[in-house]
């Protein structure tokens, strides 16, 4: 009997050594903390959470795959870095060196893994140079420089069709521009712009109508259309010029620039025109600053600044500004 009470009280001091023992490691789970092997020390551990698009992916830490897959919740996991790689059948993998602080939740919530070449598809029947994709039409041009002629098509390659042959010009065209109403098309080099309509190969008037417009001694940077699909705005090496788009058509210089070869950017939405120019300031030192110059219809008269363009002058090819 003495000995069996022993042997009780001796199970009892074990289990209440264990216990204590094993207190604050029960405890320190309980407050989020693990107890660090290198350091010797309890350490607050952090968190890493997953969302992907799609869901599904295995999940690797390490290079150990986990049982879970996403989205996921990675927990227990000490300060430092971790290698997190996520994979998917038919997807380019996902990876990442990933950074766990004490007591923090790590969130990679914007994953997303995108499908390998399974889906891709040929819209294109003929060679062509470069495309324009017009979503809110659902149409896509496309250009070919060597006929010279444009072709289009639906969004996913349906109903394609050539719809214009096109005036050439040498160089190629650096810039291919589509009016507000999708009826003609503007691309210029930087001595020549051409005006092509794009009402369909069962128009010949379209063919004849598209012209050239030689512009020498010029260096043409960019071209715009006016949203009243008639005028196009110029920016060349000295000067913002606008003019009207027909053969003939003689420009009107808005603004002379100090600043060569500079950008700008134009608004349709609200005939806006932004640019860079150069103004010298009172240190005496020149300084670029932005400008924008309005081109709406009801404010700017743009009809009444223009004049035809003499036979002479367009026989010789050359640009003269006329006194009003």
């Amino acid at each position: 009997m003495r000995y069996a009470q022993k042997i009780r009280a001796l199970l009892f001091y074990i289990s209440l050594f264990m216990f204590l023992g094993g207190l604050p490691f029960i405890l320190s789970f309980a407050l989020g903390y693990k107890f660090n092997s290198r350091t010797f020390k309890f350490t607050k551990a952090g968190l890493i959470v997953l969302k992907t698009q799609p869901q599904g992916l295995r999940v690797y830490l390490d290079g150990k795959l986990l049982q879970q897959t996403t989205p996921a919740t990675i927990d227990e996991l000490l300060p430092g870095e971790y290698a997190v790689r996520l994979e998917l059948e038919n997807y380019y993998p996902w990876s990442a060196r990933v950074t766990v602080e004490a007591g923090k939740v790590t969130r990679l919530d914007k994953i997303m893994l995108f499908a390998q070449r399974t889906h891709i598809r040929q819209l294109s029947r003929q060679q062509f140079s470069s495309f324009w994709a017009d979503a809110l039409n659902n149409t896509i041009y496309y250009f070919n420089e060597k006929e010279p002629s444009i072709y289009k098509s639906g969004l996913d390659g349906e109903q394609f069709e050539k719809i214009a042959d096109l005036p050439q010009i040498t160089p190629p065209a650096a810039k291919w521009v589509l009016s507000a109403d999708r009826e003609q098309l503007l691309y210029f080099n930087r001595q020549q712009i051409a005006v092509a309509y794009l009402a369909g190969l069962n128009a010949p008037q379209a063919a004849e109508d598209s012209f050239i417009l030689n512009y020498p001694g010029r260096n043409i940077i960019d071209a715009f259309w006016h949203s009243d699909n008639y005028h196009i705005i110029l920016i060349s090496a000295k000067n913002i010029e606008v003019l009207e788009a027909e053969p003939g058509a003689v420009p009107l210089v808005l603004v002379t620039l100090n600043k060569r070869n500079t950008s700008g950017y134009y608004d349709i939405k609200t005939d806006m025109l932004y640019y860079i120019d150069s103004q010298r300031a009172s240190d005496g030192n020149l300084y670029d600053n932005l400008y924008k110059i309005h081109l709406g219809s009801r404010l700017y008269p743009l009809h009444e600044l223009m004049r035809p363009r003499p036979a002479q002058e367009e026989e010789e090819g050359q640009w003269q500004e006329r006194e009003p």
